[in-house]
């Protein structure tokens, strides 16, 4: 996501329901997680995500790299050949993208072509309905079943073998399926939107915290003394008391649940990270509002109408990818994976399309005059190309 100037959210319809369902929440259980009110705020009535809210550019709220342009999409649809070639070429090839919000970057990846297609099984795993109502416009989304298989039998006791030869099949499911795949787990900037909780360092060691109620009925944090299952991630860091840190439990959670449905291959992440000692040195700036391509306000105010993202504490990851039996095969920056995926060449062959028709431009040579752009966006280390890219497989 780019960073424009801070703005204030409007309070608007998705705003009140989300703040009456959090306000319920609070009135019923006493204060909450802040995580709890995270996913209130994006994912529950009236929430950012189930209203509409996200990635592309006119009337949405932020960009990510598929709504650059279709170069990103062309770029994934290289590393998943490369994939499934290191795998063996297995027919079906299952490639599960979570977080997959409109279907852009599925439908830039088919549109590029690549050599696994006959073989490729394409599921859009995307919580919010209206996306995924979205992805229907884009896609020719077939049942996830067929995603995820067919497979036939020769006889009524023979184990279903796989039928092969009939991709690219698209399908769409609201969470994770519940088969093991051989294939790849795809996450283009999901962990950053997943729940999260807030650690403060203190005298004593760590407070979270809490979501409550004020007197005038705005939402107000309430600090309280950590839980076990929070100190455990940061007892070992060293942070100057007043430090307020990230704890990405929604993240955790969500490896573990991946690294659990891969029988065979990778999880590939591309997203914001940081070190602890990072985070320590942003200040809070690691936590970040967006709605109508500027940046939002205080995430406590008028929740449903802003995303709230955050760094994600690399060590978290690495540790739940190692818990999860996970091997870190990879390990870059956004702007070096596009380079070994030849993303100078796709350019270059751009540019040469460009040229070619400049005098007459068609669609083909203003496609190509774009990739020059697209590329400087993608791969800008002060942007997008500082995100971090993990390809972390199975033993």
């Amino acid at each position: 996501m780019s960073s424009p100037p801070a703005a204030e959210p409007p309070a608007g319809p998705g705003a009140a329901a989300a703040t009456l369902a959090i306000t319920e929440r609070i009135h019923r259980n006493g204060p909450i997680r802040f995580g709890a009110f995270v996913e209130l705020a994006l994912y529950g009535p009236g929430g950012f995500f189930t209203g509409g809210g996200g990635a592309g550019r006119a009337g949405r709220d932020f960009v990510t790299s598929p709504e650059v342009g279709s170069l990103f999409g062309h770029c994934v649809a290289r590393a998943l050949d490369e994939e499934w070639e290191r795998q063996g070429r297995p027919d079906p090839f299952v490639v599960v993208e979570a977080g997959a919000g409109n279907g852009r970057l599925a439908q830039d990846v088919l549109r590029a072509g690549p050599a696994c297609a006959s073989a490729l099984h394409y599921l859009l795993v995307e919580r919010s309905a209206r996306l995924r109502a979205e992805q229907e416009t884009r896609l020719p989304i077939e049942p996830a079943a067929d995603a995820l298989g067919p497979a036939r039998r020769n006889a009524a006791d023979d184990t279903p073998e796989p039928v092969t030869g009939l991709g690219p099949i698209v399908g769409a499911l609201d969470d994770l399926p519940a088969l093991a795949i051989d294939g790849v787990v795809l996450a283009n900037e999901l962990l950053d939107n997943l729940v999260f909780e807030i650690v403060v360092r203190t005298d004593d060691g760590w407070d979270e915290v809490r979501v409550a109620i004020a007197h005038d009925g705005t939402f107000v944090e309430l600090r309280v003394p950590a839980t076990a299952d929070l100190r455990r991630w940061v007892d070992a860091v060293d942070a100057p008391v007043g430090t307020r840190l990230p704890v990405a439990t929604g993240a955790v959670e969500w490896i573990a649940a991946a690294a659990g449905l891969l029988h065979r291959g990778a999880l590939l992440l591309v997203d914001y990270t940081a070190g602890w000692g990072e985070l320590i040195a942003r200040d809070g700036g690691w936590l970040r509002t967006y709605a109508g391509h500027a940046r939002g306000g205080d995430p406590l105010t008028a929740p449903g109408s802003q995303d709230v993202t955050i760094d994600v504490p690399i060590a978290m990851v690495e540790r739940a990818a190692a818990r999860a039996g996970l091997q870190t095969a990879l390990d870059t920056t956004q702007a070096e994976w596009l380079a070994g995926l030849g993303i100078d060449a796709l350019v270059a062959e751009g540019r040469a399309r460009w040229e070619a028709g400049a005098a007459a431009p068609d669609l083909d040579a203003l496609a190509g005059r774009s990739r020059v752009t697209e590329a400087a966006a993608l791969t800008d280390p002060a942007g997008l190309g500082g995100h971090r890219v993990l390809r972390l497989v199975t033993r």
